[in-house]
C-alpha cells in the first residue's frame, strides 16, 4: 500500500510539472504582439462555468485599452446575463525579458503575462466576492490569437490547487 501511494504521488507530481508551457505555441501565427492587439476599442463575450463544466453565467464587456510611455491600461466594463456589473482596470508594465507585470485593483499582487507566437498567458490571483466574503481563486490565463483581430481566451479557476471554475471568451479589436 505504501508503494502504491508513492508511486501515485510521484506520478501525480510528474502530472503537475508537465503542463503546457507558453512556449510551446512560439511557431504559432499569427504573432500575437500584446501592444498591437490591446490597442483602442475591443468587445468580449463570453460564458463562466461552475467546477462541473456547466455554464452558469453569460457575460459581455468592453474594454478600451491604451498605452502612454509603454504602459498598457485596459479599462474593462463586464455586464453579466443576471444584471451584475463589474469594472477592472489592468495595468501592464512590460519587463526587460520580454513579459509583462499585470495589476488591477481586485488583483492580488501582481500578475505575470507571457507571451510566444500567437499566445499569452497571464498567471495572477483574483479576488472574487462570495456570499458576504471574498476569497482568492489563482487564475490561468490563455488567450490564442486566431487572427490579427480575434483571439479565444479560456481561464481555469483554482482554489487549493482543485478548479472551482473556468471562462471561455471571445474578445474582438473594433474597427477605429
Amino acid at each position: 500500500m505504501l508503494r502504491l501511494l508513492i508511486n501515485l504521488t510521484i506520478v501525480l507530481g510528474l502530472t503537475a510539472c508537465s503542463q503546457v508551457q507558453v512556449t510551446a505555441y512560439q511557431d504559432m501565427q499569427p504573432a500575437f504582439k500584446v501592444e498591437q492587439f490591446f490597442d483602442g476599442q475591443l468587445t468580449a463575450h463570453g460564458v463562466v462555468k461552475n467546477r462541473g463544466g456547466k455554464v452558469i453565467r453569460t457575460f459581455d464587456a468592453t474594454i478600451a485599452a491604451t498605452w502612454r510611455d509603454g504602459v498598457g491600461t485596459l479599462d474593462e466594463d463586464f455586464v453579466f446575463n443576471d444584471g451584475e456589473q463589474q469594472k477592472r482596470i489592468w495595468t501592464l508594465t512590460p519587463r526587460p525579458d520580454g513579459t509583462y507585470i499585470g495589476t488591477a485593483g481586485d488583483v492580488t499582487g501582481e500578475g505575470l503575462l507571457q507571451q510566444a507566437g500567437n499566445s499569452v498567458f497571464l498567471d495572477y490571483v483574483l479576488q472574487v466576492p462570495y456570499n458576504d466574503s471574498v476569497i482568492e481563486v489563482r487564475v490561468d490565463d490563455r488567450m490564442y490569437l486566431l487572427t490579427p483581430d480575434l483571439l479565444i481566451n479560456e481561464s481555469k479557476l483554482k482554489k487549493f490547487g482543485l478548479v472551482v471554475g473556468e471562462l471561455l471568451l471571445v474578445i474582438a479589436r473594433q474597427p477605429s
